[in-house]
């Protein structure tokens, strides 16, 4: 089996994978990164990324915009360039089995080559918590989406029922407005549990309705979706609802198989636990981003975790003298 080394291997390539990459390589240290699917993760579908510092309207002298805030897509190539321009190596492939063996981790491919690295940084991120309720396998891609900017543009004017009650679903709620005015903010609890900025836009826009206590028991259709049977979470009562389509917020789930194959220690919705430094358990091994525990899931609190993560890993490979 064909293996590669570097002194510091990253897995996940949003925001903390990019960050940690970049404080890597300026440590000079050698880096890969690997990345699943594209780079950014879900930094990639943000619209509008109005909360990351410096990220605004460009004006002119007189005050006049001429360059809208970056997307996050924008931001995340930009990261990854960044990230190149100092030295890292990026690969695009699955991390099939990670295992440590006398202080060094190897990470075995799915193209069935390995990688090998005194020190290793977990940055794979999250996953769209599924409703697990009838239809909505069987109709994702069909009128089911988790994605506003991937698949809005499919339902302009169209009836929209947007699910969840966080900065996410008020977000792509809000960006679902834009192309209609048929939305439906549905939220099982009597309050949004979004940042209050968030909340208040989301409830004062014109072209978002917000249902509080409701629930979606199933996803009806046939070729596409047609409806949804909703239900009271207090009444109990449900009725069916004609939509278009239905967006799904509900959280996510960590990314943490390959950490727990190591016996890392986890939370119990399996999110890593870590220190301050971003070390987990194991030694030499790090977490960072929306993987770790108690995060609080911002992608400016993801870049932190990197660049936290990637300088621990480097102090830890200067103390154990293992570098490539």
């Amino acid at each position: 089996m064909p293996v590669d080394k570097a002194d510091l291997l990253i897995i996940g390539a949003g925001p903390a994978g990019f960050t940690a990459a970049q404080y890597g390589a300026r440590a000079n240290l050698k880096v890969i990164v690997i990345e699943q699917l594209s780079p950014g993760g879900q930094l990639a579908v943000i619209d509008a990324l109005e909360n990351y510092p410096g990220n605004v309207d460009q004006l002119d002298e007189s005050g006049n915009v001429i360059g809208r805030l970056k997307t996050g897509y924008q931001i995340a190539v930009d990261m990854h360039r960044q990230a190149e321009n100092f030295g890292a190596g990026f690969l695009y492939s699955s991390v099939a089995s990670l295992k440590k063996e006398h202080g060094v981790f190897t990470a075995g491919l799915a193209d069935g080559t390995s990688i090998a690295a005194p020190a290793v940084i977990i940055a794979a991120g999250s996953k769209p918590r599924l409703l697990d309720i009838p239809g909505e396998k069987e109709f994702t891609g069909k009128g089911v989406s988790y994605c506003a900017t991937c698949d809005g543009n499919f339902y302009k004017g169209k009836k929209i029922i947007v699910a969840g009650g966080g900065d996410a679903a008020c977000d792509e709620a809000r960006f679902l407005s834009r192309l209609t005015d048929k939305i439906t903010l549905i939220h099982r609890r009597d309050t949004l549990r979004a940042q209050k900025s968030l909340i208040q836009r989301t409830i004062e826009n014109p072209n978002i309705k917000v249902r509080f206590n409701t629930v979606i028991k199933e996803i009806k259709g046939d070729a596409k979706v047609k409806s949804v049977i909703l239900a009271d979470t207090k009444s109990g009562a449900a009725y069916e609802e004609d939509t278009d389509a239905v967006f799904i917020f509900a959280g996510t789930v960590p990314q943490s198989a390959l950490a727990g194959g190591l016996n890392v220690s986890l939370d119990e919705s399996g999110y890593v636990i870590t220190d301050k430094k971003m070390a987990t358990n194991v030694s030499g091994l790090y977490a960072a981003g929306d993987i770790r525990s108690g995060a609080f899931r911002q992608v400016i609190t993801a870049a932190a975790d990197g660049a936290i993560a990637a300088h621990s890993a480097s102090q830890y490979i200067d103390k154990t003298g293992n570098k490539e």
